[in-house]
C-alpha cells in the first residue's frame, strides 16, 4: 500500500480514546456471537468486530453510517484503517 493516502484523515477523526469497559462488540453480544478483534469508529466511537470476525460489525457500521476510519481497539496496537480509501496508517501519522 505504499504511496496510498487517506483523504479523510483531517475530517474523520474526532474520537481516539476507547472508553473503559467498552471493549466488546455489542452486536455480537446481542447475537450470542464471538469476535476476533475490535475496531472503534473515530467519528462516533462505535465499537465493532473486525473483518476477520464472522459479524464484521465495524465494516457494517461504515456501510450504514459512512464513517470511514476505524482505530484498532486492541491493547498494544496503534493503527487506523480507512475503509473508503482502503489504507492503513499509524497513529503517529495523525499526531
Amino acid at each position: 500500500m505504499a504511496g496510498r493516502e487517506c483523504t479523510h484523515i483531517e475530517t474523520a477523526i474526532r474520537r481516539m480514546e476507547i472508553p473503559l469497559g467498552s471493549r466488546r462488540c455489542e452486536e455480537c453480544v446481542r447475537a450470542g456471537g464471538t469476535w476476533v478483534a475490535l475496531r472503534m469508529c473515530t467519528m462516533c466511537g462505535h465499537i465493532g468486530c473486525c473483518d476477520s470476525s464472522p459479524g464484521r460489525h465495524a465494516y457494517a457500521h461504515y456501510l450504514s453510517s459512512g464513517h470511514p476510519i476505524v482505530k484498532t481497539a486492541e491493547i498494544g496496537e496503534d493503527w487506523l484503517w480507512c475503509y473508503r480509501d482502503e489504507v492503513a496508517f499509524s497513529l503517529k501519522q495523525v499526531d
